[in-house]
């Protein structure tokens, strides 16, 4: 993984099995400094899309350590979701406060 921006964007590099693997840019959403979104993902979006697909290999090739990850995905994905409602209720979701 390269930081390329500051918080913001990412390259993640390739399996090392993959011959002559490239990277692929993952970008998150943030306010710019006029207070617009700049389009991109979120965290919780990359935790969904861990889970499922750690779910479907756990599924073809079942273990104990595959099961304890897809919960402690879930359960920061759960905590994330808490963060929100809790901006959420003292108004400050989407500002530049604590």
């Amino acid at each position: 993984m390269t930081n390329i921006t500051e918080t913001t964007t990412y390259e993640l590099q390739a399996h090392p099995a993959v011959q002559g693997g490239t990277t692929q840019p993952v970008a998150f959403v943030h306010l710019n400094e006029e207070g617009k979104y700049v389009d991109g993902t979120t965290i919780e979006e990359l935790l969904r899309v861990s889970a499922t697909h750690l779910k479907q290999l756990n599924d073809k090739f079942p273990c104990r350590e595959n099961s304890i990850a897809i919960t402690k995905i879930q359960e920061a994905h759960m905590w994330l979701n808490e963060r929100t409602r809790d901006r959420e209720q003292r108004d400050v979701e989407g500002k530049h406060e604590a």
